[in-house]
């Protein structure tokens, strides 16, 4: 029984006075006593003011029992249990005294979890059916609630509610004071001095520095903002655990994100990364914004600064013991640290000795227990510690990612900003993009650098071989730039460049010889252990694995990227050192019987680099003996870094490479692609070259787009501004062949809309066309709504001609009207569109259908002066379903439409100019030609094929000057044509036709034209 429905059963005038019976009279005051009145003191039967007894109390609760079962309604519980409910009843009322509260906790317990106390007190009733403990736990909460309302009602309740609520203010008032005391806030001469600090870190750190380039008219020193990239940064975790048995082994899974994203989100980070990945340009970054919010106090730590000082600073010393001029009032680090508000940023583990890192790591733990709240980051190469080594102390471990190209066309665009240098970063994006070499090099911003600083350098030309960039880049990588940054020797070891190049580059050439890019550690380790003995500076400084470790450290280009696996941070380090080993030993022969195999590629061009003049001419004699176009053009790409070789070896790579290069035609365009990427590094233009010329180039560079999308993407960059209308069809044309969003950014966006389609056949096309400028030709394909089709222009009322093709779901045009300026307008395999109606608001000159599911409307579309279907019509005649008062200049009649009305009718348009037949199965009628003789202005023709006997009732047209013949006509259908065409000036046929030499001698008297379609 519920509660309220007992509620019903006994009135309040009944229970009311028989509650308070229970408790005693209250006297004035507001009970204010040492320690509160407790329940068991306020209850009438017990303590020393005692007027009811045990038995008092279960003839209350039998007469609670006794009223409930007298009201009105369906009995509450069985006959028989009345005395036992009474029992349980009365026990619970009493269990009121033992309950260790107030009245006012008892009030804000509330009446229903007041009962549940009585429950649990007293002792629990025994052989009562369900009905009668439901009741019993009704009456209970009944009664409760009826208790509470008489404790509201006591004098002193209001007055007891109000010193509660005053200690419990004082209370939270105490712990409030309590936590600012722990946490207080910076005073005066600490905000004073942060004012001064907080700038003083966003200046000093706000400037990169480009350690080991010796360069003219380059600055060492750049603003931050031109080197700092949002890096991405990577992280493997262990899956979520909840998963089912059913979903297999849990496996890690690799999360990007960009880095200042993982700061924020975790406290704790081991950023890792490869020499020059931007490791301690994101600590500067991190740095620099901190200081610019003010949101937490940034310390950039410089590990090798801190060793060399000895011991490791205490926080009271942190300043100092990195050069800082300003002085802090005292105490004042300890008290951002207490505080919570710290960045502690520690940069290069790796840059000390590994003695050094036991203790350092002693050092950050001592830290990080004495000043909880605070966020710290500390960076190291990927092989300086292991993966968990800081794994106790909760930090989250992150390697840093290459750079994208997007990312390094950005920081070009920076670097040249920055420079006041923007003539030459056009020529350097290029030069990224078709320069294999150059596009591998570029994937840190330390490369990044030393390639924009090279290119300037040289007035806007990169060096006509890549050895000179090479030979840059590993003098830096190797020496200069740890000397200039005053990094001391790796466990008392310390290897000069040359010795570094020796052992390094017989690694490189085990790794070529294998066709591999890695290897084991062990077989590293022995390469490295014959090594030493012929390598003076290293025998005598360590054990091969020791050896190998400092080479994983510090050189730059070895690195370990899993466990017991070894490799070069670039292949085309690997390709340059072992060409050049391959030089010095002369392997010339091993390098020529490779010439073939495009892995080695680059090898050999890199070993024609390093070769003497007598070794190049060897090499390239045996090449050109292969006597094929890929190791021709080989050759070619050789001779870029041939600064001296034999003229007359020279001259036949030239004289071979002049025959391919550029193609003219699409079918050399074609052939001359075969020969792979390495192409596209020498194709020309677009200045100097002819039309076709530049068509050829185009074609080959977009074959090769699936190959090497990057370096096609530069060849075709190049030529965005030509005017002619065939290259301009071939970028467009191209466009599925690359990267969606950065071909139409970089290429598409600039050609000229002039004459010109853009296809879009994906949702990505879609979305990268309203991002682009208005195009006045559009073709779409796919399902797609025409409110679909508007909103995915930029400006529909700036499109002319508007092609829909393969669309099913196309069905009522109005949407089209957006399209307020159309003149021209296909619908091709469009089967659902339902009437042409919509149609009469627009412009539309020229309009082609067919089939589809109603043409109502064509007869009211009275602008069309150019009309293509393919759709069955009502009627007799072309009159009954075309316009007939619409100026038709050009007619093409489908096969559906010939097999319905033929060509009768056709008279009724004089204005008509050339004239299109589908092939059918029902050619016109000797009457149906007659009615061409009518068309006073009628002088093109084409015709597809509709059988040897189609054209035996066409008279003579005189007028006809023009005939086109569709691939595959069969010869014998036109036998008779020559005859009937007797003023016939050019016949053409398609390139694509393969019956083209049978069509020459039909017509005599006709210029030939094959065109590529």
């Amino acid at each position: 029984m519920e509660p309220a429905v007992l509620g019903s059963k006994l009135a309040s005038s009944l229970l009311g006075p028989l509650v308070r019976k229970l408790f005693v009279q209250d006297g004035p005051g507001a009970g204010l006593v040492d320690r509160p009145v407790r329940l068991s003191a306020l209850v009438s039967f017990r303590g020393e003011r005692r007027t009811l007894g045990e038995k008092q109390v279960r003839t209350l609760a039998g007469r609670l029992v006794k009223e409930a079962l007298a009201s009105p309604g369906e009995r509450p519980f069985p006959p028989g249990e009345e005395t036992a409910v009474t029992d349980a009843l009365t026990r619970r009322l009493l269990a009121l005294g033992d309950l260790d509260m107030d009245d006012v906790q008892a009030v804000r317990l509330g009446s229903r979890e007041l009962a549940r106390l009585l429950h649990r007190h007293a002792p629990p009733p025994d052989g009562l059916s369900a009905d009668a403990l439901a009741f019993l736990d009704s009456a209970t909460q009944w009664a409760c609630l009826h208790i509470l309302e008489f404790f509201t009602r006591r004098s002193t309740f209001v007055a007891r509610t109000l010193v509660e609520q005053t200690r419990s203010q004082r209370e939270l008032i105490g712990k409030v004071d309590e936590l600012i005391a722990r946490t207080p806030r910076p005073g005066a001469l600490d905000l004073a001095f942060e004012r001064r600090y907080l700038p003083y870190v966003a200046d000093r750190h706000n400037h990169i520095t480009i350690y080991g380039i010796d360069l003219r008219d380059s600055p060492d020193r750049w603003p931050l903002e031109v080197a700092y990239l949002s890096l991405e940064a990577t992280a493997t975790e262990e899956p979520s655990p909840d998963r089912s048995p059913g979903d297999g082994p849990r496996t890690p899974v690799t999360l990007q994100l960009s880095a200042e994203e993982a700061m924020r989100s975790h406290d704790r980070v081991l950023l890792r990364g490869d020499a020059g990945s931007g490791k301690t340009t994101l600590v500067q970054w991190l740095a620099v914004t901190a200081a610019a919010a003010g949101d937490r106090v940034p310390y950039v730590l410089p590990l090798r600064t801190l060793v060399r000082a000895g011991a490791l600073p205490a926080p009271a010393v942190f300043l100092t013991a990195v050069g800082c001029p300003l002085s802090p009032p005292e105490g004042w680090a300890e008290r951002v640290l207490t505080a919570g508000r710290g960045l502690v940023l520690i940069d290069g583990l790796d840059e000390i000795p590994a003695t050094d890192r036991h203790r350092t790591r002693d050092w950050l733990q001592s830290l990080i227990r004495a000043f909880p709240g605070n966020r710290w980051l500390l960076t190291s190469r990927p092989t300086a510690v292991r993966p968990d080594w800081l794994a106790e102390e909760g930090f989250r471990e992150l390697s840093l990612a290459p750079m994208r190209r997007s990312e390094v066309t950005t920081f070009v665009r920076r670097w040249h900003e920055a420079a006041r240098a923007p003539e030459y970063e056009t020529a350097l994006l290029d030069a990224l993009h078709t320069k294999r070499d150059l596009a591998r090099l570029a994937t840190n911003p330390l490369m990044c650098g030393l390639i924009c600083a090279l290119h300037r350098e040289r007035r806007g030309y990169l060096p006509t071989g890549r050895k000179e960039l090479y030979d840059a880049a590993l003098t830096m990588l190797l020496t200069r730039r740890d000397r200039e940054r005053g990094m001391a020797a790796v466990d008392g070891l310390e290897l000069g460049e040359e010795a570094q190049l020796e052992l390094l580059q017989r690694l490189a050439y085990a790794l070529v010889l294998s066709g591999r890019t890695e290897m084991d550690t062990e077989t590293a380790e022995s390469i490295v252990e014959r090594c030493l003995p012929t390598v003076a500076a290293a025998a005598g400084q360590g054990d091969a694995p020791t050896v190998l470790r400092l080479l994983l450290l510090r050189s730059g280009l070895l690195r370990q990227p899993a466990d017991g696996v070894v490799d070069f941070v670039h292949r085309t380090f690997q390709d340059y050192l072992g060409g050049r080993y391959a030089v010095e030993e002369g392997h010339v022969d091993v390098l020529a019987g490779h010439a073939d195999d495009t892995q080695w590629e680059d090898v050999i061009r890199l070993a024609v680099a390093h070769a003497r003049p007598r070794e190049r001419a060897t090499l390239l004699r045996r090449m050109l003996a292969r006597n094929t176009a890929r190791l021709d053009l080989l050759a070619l790409a050789c001779l870029e870094h041939a600064a001296a070789l034999d003229p007359g070896v020279r001259a036949e790579v030239e004289a071979r490479a002049a025959a391919l290069i550029p193609p003219r035609t699409a079918e050399d365009a074609k052939m001359l692609a075969d020969a792979g990427p390495l192409v596209l590094e020498l194709l020309p233009g677009p200045e100097g070259l002819s039309d076709d010329a530049a068509l050829g180039v185009t074609i080959t560079a977009s074959v090769l787009g699936t190959e090497a999308p990057a370096e096609a993407l530069g060849v075709l960059r190049r030529f965005r501004g030509h005017r002619d209308l065939s290259v301009r069809r071939q970028l467009v044309g191209t466009w599925g062949r690359f990267d969606t969003e950065e071909y139409a950014a970089e290429v598409l966006d600039h050609v000229s809309r002039d004459s010109l389609y853009v296809s879009c056949v994906s949702a990505e096309q879609r979305a990268a066309l309203r991002r682009m400028r208005p195009w006045q030709g559009v073709m779409m394909s796919g399902a797609l709504t025409a409110r679909e089709i508007a909103d995915a222009v930029t400006a529909p009322e700036e499109v002319f001609d508007l092609n829909l093709e393969d669309n099913p779901a196309l069905g009522d045009l109005g949407e089209l009207l957006a399209f307020r300026s159309l003149s021209g307008l296909w619908l091709q395999n469009c089967p659902g569109v339902t009437g042409l109606t919509p149609l009469r608001g627009l412009p539309l000159t020229g309009l082609s259908f067919g089939p589809i599911a109603d043409c109502t409307g064509l007869r009211e579309l009275w602008s069309l002066s150019w009309l293509s279907l393919d759709q069955r019509l009502a009627g007799d005649s072309l009159a009954d379903g075309l316009p007939v008062e619409a100026p038709l200049e050009h007619l093409y009649v489908g096969q559906d439409t010939l097999e319905s009305v033929g060509l009768r009718g056709v008279g009724r348009w004089p204005t008509l100019t050339s004239l299109g037949l589908a092939t059918s199965r029902q050619p016109p009628s000797a009457e149906e030609w007659r009615e061409l003789t009518a068309l006073p202005d009628l002088h093109s023709l084409t015709l597809h094929d509709t059988g040897p006997i189609a054209y035996h009732g066409m008279p003579e047209l005189p007028g006809i000057d023009r005939l086109r013949i569709a691939p595959g006509m069969h010869p014998e259908a036109l036998q008779n044509l020559s005859d009937r065409l007797p003023n016939l000036r050019k016949l053409l046929l398609s390139g694509s036709d393969p019956r083209v030499p049978l069509y020459t001698g039909l017509f005599p008297g006709a210029d030939l034209v094959v065109d590529g379609s």
